[in-house]
């Protein structure tokens, strides 16, 4: 039927399409169609007419999908796929729609996806809709460096900053990211910027953040309203009040990693936990084996802290901290701790890891210190009021907790809290049992202990703070008593995965749900272990360049291709 196409054959109609006209079969174009359908069996004009002229369709694409109409095969490329993709879905022609939101969609890099995400808005290609927004959020970070980015208009600008599935290691990004985007247009988008401004989660940039910009930014000392909203926000942080949103939660991967631990001698063990798919990874192991340590995400990285590395002919404490890489799946080591610290209370605050109390041999400690990544130094703060190994550290509203431990004669039941702008430490309530070894983490306002050691045996129970009241609560206790086991919070539960119950290293994890104030089995890791450490974090997606044409698809004007892309792996 083609090849009488072709040679004008039977054919009936005539599509006159810009200044070019196309011979054809109703009932080919019928079948294939239903626009064409419709417009040859619903009782229209058309329907006796030998020549139709059809408006909004380029002559080029017309081509294309009459050719596929008659054999099943089109080749979609970047040259044609925003002509054809606008008139397939015209024309109702599925498959041609299909193919083409594929192509778009393996077409996707930081450069074009805000291009292509409103392209596929436009032509109500929901699937492609939803890919490109998905792969904006993941790769936020490198969009907002493109020119797309600069190009929203503050009620896109607005709507995609305000997403909780923003794929970024701080919300400093964000802010960042807001003020290059002011600044692209400045005279006419400062007038925009405090609405902008209100879509940044600024609750969870740090103090010194927030000053250094009322203080040097000139987009925000230009705009009094701006720094108000900021200055207020520094006095609510500074004052340690209840933050009243909530954290992002990126639609990647979310893992979680434990590493380390203690069977029969130290382990060098670091695996990942999938929540999606309830699976078990070995990782790239750790430098040196350790227990005791403790673990921390922290700007897209894993760093793990201290330990001891008790082995076959070799027994010593460790003031070393390695910095683990989710995306490459490697190690490098950072700058030391000023001192070893084995059973050491790590946690993550203003953007800086602390590492608090533990031991180096007899000695316990109760000083404490803190990291900056980002120049890579430790700087010590106010020593502890006891020494504390086998401490458990959280932290709520930028005040860290330092909960139980062991100070060398006893367990202890006492509870001391940290704050940074004071650099002071004072006690709060005590908690109803001493524990060392215990479950320590914070979820939704609350600090939660879970098991441990009180001297003479394995603890089942679950102890709960409330910050605001000052008062501890027994909670639900778990199936199985046991210490050095270590929490992962996710999904608004804890993970209290592994430990020794008194007589066994377990694999068993058990997951407690605080709005039912109930424990379940999880998977249990494959290996039991106790001295271990766990930390959560979402996958970052990395971006690896390949070769090939890159695709800016812009719904006005058509897109033209450029010479090279970057592909997502």
């Amino acid at each position: 039927m083609n090849m009488m196409r072709s040679h004008c054959l039977l054919t009936d109609i005539v599509l006159e399409v810009g200044t070019e006209s196309f011979q054809a079969h109703k009932v080919v174009l019928a079948a294939a169609s239903p626009y064409f359908k419709a417009m040859f069996t619903g009782g229209l004009m058309e329907c006796g007419m030998t020549k139709v002229k059809l408006q909004g369709v380029s002559p080029t694409a017309m081509a294309k999908i009459i050719l596929f109409m008659y054999t099943g095969t089109i080749r979609v490329t970047e040259l044609t796929v925003c002509q054809v993709l606008p008139a397939a879905t015209m024309l109702q022609v599925a498959n041609i729609v299909e193919a083409c939101c594929t192509f778009l969609e393996r077409q996707l890099d930081p450069t074009n996806a805000i291009g292509i995400a409103a392209f596929a808005e436009q032509h109500g290609c929901r699937d492609l809709l939803f890919k490109a927004n998905r792969y904006i959020e993941q790769h936020f970070t490198q969009i907002c460096q493109e020119e797309e980015f600069l190009q929203l208009s503050p009620i896109q600008l607005i709507e995609l900053i305000r997403k909780d599935e923003l794929n970024v290691q701080e919300e400093r990004e964000v802010y960042n990211a807001v003020i290059k985007w002011v600044r692209y247009n400045e005279d006419t988008r400062k007038p925009k910027m405090v609405a902008v401004l209100r879509a940044v989660r600024c609750q969870f940039l740090s103090p010194a953040f927030l000053q250094e910009q009322m203080k040097s930014c000139d987009i925000v000392t230009k705009l009094p309203a701006c720094r108000e909203y900021l200055s207020q926000i520094f006095t609510d942080l500074t004052l340690h009040k209840r933050i009243g949103v909530k954290e992002r939660t990126p639609n990647s991967p979310r893992i979680i990693y434990v590493a380390g631990g203690y069977l029969r001698h130290s382990l060098d063990t670091f695996e990942g936990f999938n929540i999606d798919d309830n699976t078990w990874t070995s990782l790239a192991k750790l430098p040196i084996p350790r227990s005791g340590l403790g673990v921390a995400f922290l700007k897209g990285a894993i760093y793990a802290v201290g330990g001891r590395n008790n082995s076959p002919g070799s027994s010593y404490d460790s003031d070393w901290i390695d910095r683990y890489d989710p995306v490459m799946d490697t190690w490098r080591p950072c700058t030391a701790m000023s001192t070893p610290r084995n059973r050491v209370g790590v946690c993550v605050m203003d953007g800086l890891l602390y590492a608090c109390g533990g031991s180096t041999g007899t000695d316990c400690h109760n000083s404490a210190e803190r990291y900056d990544p980002d120049s890579d130094t430790w700087v010590k703060i106010k020593s502890m009021k006891q020494q504390r190994i086998g401490v458990g550290v959280a932290v709520i509203n930028r005040l860290l907790y330092a909960v139980g431990g062991f100070d060398g004669a006893n367990r202890l039941r006492s509870v001391e809290c940290y704050n940074p702008d004071k650099d002071s430490w004072s006690f709060v309530a005590d908690m109803h049992e001493c524990k060392s070894g215990a479950g320590v983490a914070a979820l939704d306002h609350h600090i939660y202990v879970v098991g441990g050691y009180n001297g003479s045996q394995q603890l089942d129970t679950v102890e709960r703070f409330d910050p605001e009241t000052n008062q501890w609560t027994f909670c639900a206790a778990m199936s199985i008593a046991r210490s050095a086991l270590s929490l992962a919070v996710i999904d608004n539960k804890i993970y209290a995965i592994g430990g020794y119950d008194g007589r066994n290293f377990i694999s068993v994890v058990e997951i407690y749900d605080p709005t039912t104030d109930s424990w379940t089995q999880g998977t249990p890791m494959p290996s039991g272990r106790s001295g271990h450490a766990a930390a959560v974090c979402y996958q970052h997606q990395c971006l690896i360049p390949c070769e090939g044409p890159s695709l800016q698809c812009d719904p006005h004007p058509l897109p033209t291709p450029s010479t090279s892309r970057g592909s997502p792996s």
